[in-house]
């Protein structure tokens, strides 16, 4: 009895293999996909079960990909071999879509930019802050994940960010960070340490040429709402009156001199 269950396990498996291997996903119902995924951890037990439990704790497809490995073990039967397949494909996407990016103008990979920031940060519970770095012709040199915060902000070190932009030797950056609400609203944080970064960029000479936050299905760009522009005439701004306060207090220094020679 026991062997003939093994046998019909393993050819229930074998056939959703091979019916993979001719038409891809087409076809496939979403626990049967994660049954791949759970059968590349376990090849040789039965996970039928166990990924319909899956599809009904996560509720969807996208759910129970963007599930951590922690939460698919509190189904029973689902052990830390059994969530291998599951986060080996949330990881070899993730590096997909970055390598499609990396060495390519952004003017040219907008929608692959935004492909994989999506994909990497919309399920995200924390909020997380990464740096795109790009070179003089634009082409994207790195993307780094520098901070990670609480769901409700993140600790941002302009320092810190500006000698990492220094190390891979960028010419400007674009930042990015998420919403685990899924609200793209920028809040008056994110507001005021975009400037603080656009200030910092400027007198560094590393132009930042946005700020994005990712929402669910959505985004947000400071570029796009001209507030990018808005904290780069700020700071010019800033640099004139201080310029012309410089130059006020060392005429009024030298008058002073001059005055002080006077017989």
């Amino acid at each position: 009895m026991a062997k003939a269950k093994k046998e019909a396990s393993s050819g229930h498996r074998k056939r959703l293999r091979e019916k993979f291997l001719r038409s891809g996903l087409s076809g496939f119902h979403d626990y049967e996909i994660i049954e791949l995924l759970l059968t590349l951890g376990s090849p040789r037990r039965d996970c039928k079960q166990q990924a319909k439990e899956v599809l009904k704790k996560f509720k969807t497809l996208r759910g129970a990909l963007s599930a951590s490995p922690a939460e698919l073990q509190e189904i029973e039967g689902v052990g830390s071999h059994s969530t291998f397949g599951i986060k080996l494909v949330q990881e070899v996407a993730a590096e997909f879509l970055r390598q499609k990016i990396i060495d390519k103008p952004v003017y040219k990979t907008g929608k692959e930019i935004f492909d994989y920031l999506y994909h990497s940060m919309r399920d995200l519970k924390v909020e997380l802050f990464k740096v795109i770095y790009l070179n003089g012709q634009n082409q994207i040199i790195e993307i780094v994940d520098l901070f990670e915060g609480t769901v409700n902000a993140s600790s941002i070190y302009p320092r810190e960010i500006m000698k990492d932009a220094i190390k891979h030797d960028a010419v400007s950056v674009i930042f990015v960070h998420n919403h685990p609400s899924g609200d793209t609203e920028p809040s008056q944080y994110d507001k005021e340490v975009t400037r603080d970064l656009v200030f910092a960029g400027n007198i560094m000479r590393i132009r930042v040429l946005d700020h994005i936050i990712i929402g669910d299905d959505r985004y947000y760009s400071f570029a796009s709402q001209g507030l990018i522009e808005e904290y780069e005439t700020d700071f010019l701004n800033l640099r004139t009156t201080g310029t012309a306060e410089a130059k006020r207090r060392r005429y009024k220094a030298r008058r002073q001199d001059t005055d002080f020679l006077k017989p």
